[in-house]
C-alpha cells in the first residue's frame, strides 16, 4: 500500500470551501465557480484544463434554463470574477472543468466532485456558521445545501496531494455541473475525457454519517427520468361556449390522476411525484394550456423506464381523452450502477489506516438518485471499475435545508482518503 503522504493543511482547504460556499450557482449556472476553479487548477499547474464544451458533450445537457436566466447568472458572475476568458468559453450554460496530470505510462484513474448549488435561501440565524463567520451565501435564492463546496474542496486538495507524490500514469478530476437537476452526469460522461478512465472515484459528503465515519461504496441510487409535460388544448369562454374548447386543465388532471395511479412493481421499489403544476388560465376561460413537472424512479434502471413508458402512455391517452396534444422534454436522468467489491475493499483498507478515521461503514444505501452513475455506467463499459465514496460529517441542518453546514474537520480525512486510494490505483 502506498505510505502515508502528507495532505494539504486545514487552512488551505477551509479557505477553499468557504470561497465556493460564499458563491453558489445553481445547475449549468456555475460561471464564477468554473473560473475559481480554473484559476487554482493555474496555480497547481496542471498538464491540461479543458473547459466547458471541451469537457462535456453540450449536445447531452439535460435541465438547461432559459436564456434570461443564464444571462442573468452571468451578468452576475462577471462582477465577481476577472476572468473573462474562461467566462465566454462557457457562456450559455456551458459549465464544468476537467483537469488531467500526466506522468509516463500508467493507470488513469478519475475522480469525480460535482460543483452545483440550490436554490435555497441561506439561514441568517446566530446559530449558523457561515452566517456568524461572513461566509454566507451573497447570491440570493441559491445555496450549497448539499455540500458540493466541499466536494470541491476535495477534488482541488486531492489534486494537489497527487501532484505532489510520486505516481506514473494519469490523474483526472472531474468538476461536474448540474448533478441537483440530475443533468450534468450525461454530457460529462458523453464527453472525450471519461472513455480511457480504468478507476473511476465519485465522492459525498454526509449523508446522515458523523465526522469521522467513511462509506467505502455507496450503493443502490435510484434509478431516475424527470421531464417537463406541455398539454396543448383550445380557450374558449367557459360561460357562454365551454363546448367549444378543448381543456388543457382537464388533461392534466387526469393524467395526475392515472399517475399516481400506476401499479407498483414487483421486481422492486418504484416512484412517481408530480410538482410545478402550472396553468394561466382565468376562471372564465378554458385553458389552451398546462403544464406539470414529472419525475419517476425505480430500485433498477429497469424498473424506472417501466415507470417512464407507463407515464408516457398516460400522459398521451389523457390528451387524447380530451382532443388535446402534449409534448414531454427529458430535464433530468441517472440509472442505477453500484460501486466495485475490489474498490470497495481498497477504500476501507486505506481509510482504516487513517488515525483520524473512527469508523468505516463498508457499503450503504443512498435512497435517493446521483448522476455519478452516468461516468460510473460509462467506464464500466469500457471495462473499468470504481466506487462512489461517503465521507462523514456533522452537520446541524439536514441535506437540502437553509441551515445544512458541514464540520470542517471532515475536509482534510477526505482528502486524505481519497488521495491514498487514487495513488493506490496508480500504483
Amino acid at each position: 500500500m502506498v505510505s502515508d503522504i502528507p495532505t494539504p493543511d486545514n487552512e488551505y482547504l477551509v479557505e477553499l470551501r468557504r470561497d465556493f460556499h460564499r458563491y453558489p450557482e445553481p445547475a449549468w449556472r456555475e460561471f464564477r465557480t468554473t473560473a475559481r476553479i480554473v484559476d487554482e487548477l493555474e496555480r497547481l499547474d496542471v498538464d491540461e484544463i479543458h473547459v466547458g464544451p471541451d469537457a462535456i458533450d453540450p449536445t447531452e445537457r439535460l435541465g438547461v434554463p432559459d436564456e434570461p436566466e443564464l444571462s442573468r447568472w452571468f451578468e452576475r458572475a462577471e462582477s465577481k470574477t476577472d476572468r473573462s476568458d474562461v467566462l465566454e468559453r462557457i457562456r450559455g450554460g456551458n459549465t464544468g472543468v476537467v483537469a488531467v496530470v500526466e506522468r509516463g505510462t500508467g493507470p488513469t484513474v478519475g475522480l469525480r466532485v460535482d460543483i452545483d448549488a440550490l436554490p435555497i435561501e441561506e439561514a441568517t440565524a446566530d446559530g449558523h456558521l457561515p452566517a456568524v463567520e461572513g461566509f454566507r451565501s451573497e447570491n440570493d435564492g441559491a445555496m450549497h445545501a448539499c455540500g458540493h463546496d466541499s466536494h470541491i474542496t476535495f477534488g482541488l486538495g486531492t489534486l494537489k496531494t497527487v501532484l505532489e507524490s510520486d505516481f506514473e500514469g494519469t490523474f483526472k478530476v472531474f468538476f461536474q455541473p448540474a448533478e441537483e437537476v440530475l443533468g450534468g452526469g450525461k454530457p460529462m460522461a458523453a464527453g472525450p475525457h471519461v472513455e480511457d478512465v480504468e478507476y473511476l472515484l465519485g465522492v459525498h459528503v454526509g449523508l446522515g454519517h458523523p465526522t469521522g465515519e467513511v462509506v467505502a461504496g455507496i450503493d443502490d441510487a435510484l434509478a431516475l427520468s424527470k421531464f417537463h409535460v406541455e398539454f396543448q388544448g383550445e380557450s374558449a369562454h367557459a360561460g357562454l361556449a365551454p363546448n367549444r374548447g378543448r381543456n388543457a386543465v382537464q388533461a392534466l388532471v387526469a393524467a395526475g390522476e392515472n399517475l399516481y395511479g400506476i401499479p407498483r412493481h414487483g421486481g422492486g421499489n418504484t416512484r412517481v411525484n408530480l410538482g410545478n403544476l402550472r396553468s394561466e388560465n382565468a376562471s372564465n376561460v378554458i385553458a389552451d394550456r398546462a403544464s406539470v413537472d414529472v419525475e419517476v424512479r425505480g430500485e433498477t434502471t429497469e424498473l424506472m423506464e417501466y415507470m417512464r413508458d407507463t407515464s408516457v402512455r398516460i400522459l398521451d391517452s389523457a390528451a387524447e381523452m380530451h382532443d388535446c396534444t402534449v409534448e414531454t422534454s427529458l430535464e433530468g436522468h441517472a440509472p442505477r450502477e453500484d460501486s466495485d467489491e475490489g474498490v470497495v475493499d481498497l477504500v476501507a483498507r486505506i481509510a482504516a489506516d487513517r488515525s483520524e478515521v473512527s469508523s468505516i461503514v463498508r457499503r450503504d444505501a443512498l435512497g435517493a438518485s446521483e448522476d455519478f452513475t452516468h461516468l460510473l455506467q460509462a467506464v464500466k463499459s469500457n471495462g473499468g471499475t470504481g466506487a462512489f465514496v461517503g465521507i462523514g460529517t456533522d452537520h446541524p441542518g439536514g441535506h437540502h435545508t437553509p441551515t445544512f453546514d458541514v464540520d470542517e474537520d471532515s475536509l482534510p480525512i477526505g482528502v486524505a482518503v481519497l488521495s491514498n486510494t487514487v495513488l493506490e490505483l496508480l500504483a
